[in-house]
């Protein structure tokens, strides 16, 4: 999607979807810049968890960044958009709550362009709510492909490279890296899968 002007009262929610290191943060920033180019009005949201490259930017992993605002949840999100806004921003959608698709949903009845990214699968391979239910309802989709780390061939899943149950794991380089299909494999980071690797 590029930058489209509204008809009255025609919004929509557009998603952008991959593993960790395949362009989905760059593609959101490039499609708001373009719609503050068109003059829209714009908000750009992140999860407050979001740290690592600051709270008041979107960054992506090669340092393209705009300004966002931090919110705890989905109804704080709904709750800082002004009715004037036309295009909506949010980012790494798989760490907001199950209440995110209905806020996008709300928003985008409201004539307002909604353009989500995030992950759609955790370092398991499974999905990563709430992004499921968010491709389900949206007008558009982009899925964006990694480079694997170990063959070079297209990557679709995010290998976390720490031992960790946590869903949740906050990092980037050193902490994950992309892998296709064939070389994913999720038991490296499992404790359970450690301790079967290192048996004689």
């Amino acid at each position: 999607m590029d930058v489209v002007r509204h008809l009255v009262n025609q919004g929509w929610i557009e998603v952008i979807v991959g593993s960790m290191f395949s362009g989905k943060s760059e593609e959101l920033i490039r499609r708001l810049r373009r719609a503050q180019i068109a003059r829209q009005r714009v908000q750009i949201f992140k999860p407050v968890i979001d740290t690592r490259y600051g709270d008041d930017h979107i960054v992506s992993h090669s340092e393209m960044r705009i300004g966002s605002a931090a919110v705890q949840d989905s109804r704080a999100l709904l709750s800082q958009v002004k009715s004037d806004t036309e295009v909506v921003g949010i980012d790494e959608g798989q760490f907001f709550d199950a209440e995110l698709p209905k806020v996008c949903d709300a928003l985008a009845d409201q004539g307002k362009r909604v353009i989500v990214a995030g992950l759609d699968q955790d370092y398991l391979g499974q999905p990563f709510e709430p992004m499921p239910q968010l491709l389900a309802i949206a007008e558009y989709i982009t899925k964006t492909l990694a480079i694997c780390m170990v063959c070079g061939n297209p990557a679709n899943h995010t290998q976390r490279l720490v031992v960790s149950e946590d869903r949740v794991l906050l990092g980037a380089h050193g902490t994950y890296e992309a892998r296709c299909r064939r070389c994913f494999d999720p038991s490296l980071a499992s404790p359970a899968g450690q301790t079967k690797l290192s048996e004689p």
